[in-house]
């Protein structure tokens, strides 16, 4: 039969030949026809129903599936399979069947008619050969730069733990060190308290004390009076305003004139009667003992003892003791000239003379021609100021551990430097791009910025946030890798916060290709990375290895 007769023959005849046009390969064996009686019979692909094998192709959907039409376009839900001999094979809906344009998915044209599309498969498909083996060997090469990253991180898991162990070692040796200066300190401030008791010992001291003994006594007297002629001036009161004056008892009425006249109250009979001239005499009163009280000038008021004796009994004797010490200055020892010298020195030679200085007291005490400083302040000083050094590089060396801890639980971290940790060698990397006016750049793990060319204000384009967080990306998947995640920047005028997004893939350079802005102030940055290239599978491997033995 001539070739081109074929274009005569019905579809379905075409298809009792051999595979069904548009069936895949590994799908062959199931479009294979039954003998059911005389005819041959086929059952669709789900199973819903059987129908005669010449039904196939027949540009008529018969199973619910489409499956009994993959080389028309009858059914809307069926595939059409492409050889593409000579490339790779490829699917397409069957709608596009004989639709009259040729598909690229199929460079074979089998899509359409015999002759409608030229078969190209052969250029496409050394073409995609040429690519595929440029990628892969950019994947190769990349790989081998990004294995060297993984030992980076192996190499910098090493370091943190050791690091980590004699932070730790230092941190006991620091505590021990504290713990020592504060036992120094405690031991300084008791020697210092019993110099403190030897000068309690002074005459003066001595007589202070005993005169603020009498101050108490005499106050704790002055109370008891106090409360004694409140009661006495109760019970006088009540008698004052309770007797009854027609009994004539003189020694009553002589007492309640006591009374009124200590009291300076008014008779008691005239209450009432002249109100204005008892006032104008009650104020004369005041004046003449405001005036008796500014004849003993210098003497405590009533009011005074009341209120200021109890606050100038609680006096920090201790305290004003030091004071006095301060204020008449201390005696002048021998070797106080040595120790003053030191302040008009040069700072280059203080330690040298510091050292001969201290050596030159300590031959004069050990001989006796001066006797041992019996004030220990300095020392207590310098103790309390080794204490507080101490302690602070204890609380730096805690910090350092704690930030050692952090980067290497962030090592192996998929959210961080991924499982192999082979972004940790690129943390702070900073790559950058200029485009028109601007540069554009980003501190891998840090920020992103936005500098002008030509000089002017630096903005912030956002701060690292995450990987790909888009949904349905698993975590520590290559796709998650593929994007970076860069927000809370500096804020655009009548806009939103600056954000990054960083299109990651393979390449032999940490570089930024491009930038965009395909939304007000989200920019876009296309970077390559080495970090990215995967090694080859065994079966890319071996498809590269038959490539080349095609090629000889």
């Amino acid at each position: 039969m001539h070739s081109w007769l074929l274009l005569f023959l019905p579809l379905h005849t075409l298809a009792s030949t051999g595979r069904p046009r548009g069936v895949a390969p590994e799908l062959a064996t199931r479009y294979t026809p039954a003998r059911k009686g005389s005819i041959d019979v086929w059952e669709c692909l789900d199973g819903s129903q059987t129908i005669e094998w010449a039904a196939v192709n027949d540009d008529f959907c018969d199973c619910l599936d489409g499956s009994d039409e993959p080389g028309t376009g009858a059914c809307p839900n069926s595939r059409f399979y492409c050889e593409n001999e000579g490339h790779i094979g490829s699917f397409i809906p069957s709608s596009r069947v004989n639709d009259g344009l040729c598909e690229p998915e199929c460079c074979d044209g089998s899509d359409e008619a015999p002759g409608v599309c030229k078969n190209v498969c052969k250029e496409v498909g050394e073409a995609y050969r040429e690519r595929v083996k440029a990628e892969q060997k950019l994947r190769k090469t990349g790989a081998k730069i990004r294995s060297t990253y993984v030992a980076f991180a192996q190499k910098e898991k090493k370091r943190l733990e050791q690091e980590l162990a004699q932070t730790e070692q230092e941190i006991a040796t620091r505590e021990k060190e504290v713990a020592r200066l504060k036992d120094l300190v405690e031991r300084t401030e008791s020697l210092s308290a019993a110099a403190l008791e030897a000068r309690k010992q002074s005459p003066l001291y001595q007589s202070l004390m005993t005169h603020v003994i009498a101050l108490k006594s005499l106050q704790r007297d002055y109370k008891k009076h106090l409360e004694r002629e409140k009661a006495l001036g109760d019970i006088l009161d009540n008698l004052r305003t309770g007797y009854n004056p027609n009994y004539q008892d003189m020694a009553v009425l002589e007492a309640v004139r006591g009374w009124e006249h200590l009291a300076g109250l008014p008779h008691i009979n005239d209450v009432g009667k002249d109100d204005e001239s008892s006032e104008e005499e009650g104020s004369d009163d005041e004046i003449s003992q405001e005036e008796e009280e500014e004849v003993d000038d210098g003497l405590w008021s009533e009011l005074q003892v009341e209120h200021q004796l109890d606050e100038l009994l609680n006096t920090d004797y201790d305290a004003l003791l030091i004071e006095h010490d301060k204020h008449v200055g201390a005696p002048v020892s021998p070797t106080s000239i040595l120790y003053n010298l030191s302040a008009y020195l040069p700072d280059a030679i203080v330690p040298q003379y510091e050292s001969l200085r201290d050596q030159l007291v300590s031959w004069l005490e050990a001989v006796g021609l001066v006797k041992p400083a019996a004030d220990n302040s300095a020392d207590a000083s310098r103790v309390q100021k080794a204490l507080s050094d101490a302690e602070h590089s204890l609380e730096l060396t805690r910090k350092e551990k704690d930030e050692k801890e952090r980067d290497l639980n962030r090592l192996f971290d998929p959210d961080w430097y991924g499982p192999e940790g082979e972004w940790k060698k690129l943390d702070g990397t900073c790559l950058s791009k200029e485009v028109g006016d601007y540069i554009y750049e980003v501190c891998l793990f840090d920020e992103a910025r936005q500098k002008p060319s030509k000089g002017g204000s630096t903005f912030s384009l956002g701060r690292f946030e995450s990987w790909n967080n888009a949904p349905g990306v698993e975590k520590g998947s290559p796709e998650y890798y593929r994007k970076q995640r860069y927000t809370r920047g500096a804020k655009c005028w009548n806009g939103p916060q600056r954000s990054v997004t960083l299109d990651m893939s393979c390449g032999t350079e940490n570089a930024v290709l491009s930038v965009a802005e395909p939304e007000k102030c989200e920019y876009e940055f296309k970077v390559t990375s080495p970090a990215l290239c995967l090694p080859l599978s065994t079966a890319e491997e071996k498809g590269a290895s038959q490539g080349r033995k095609e090629e000889l």
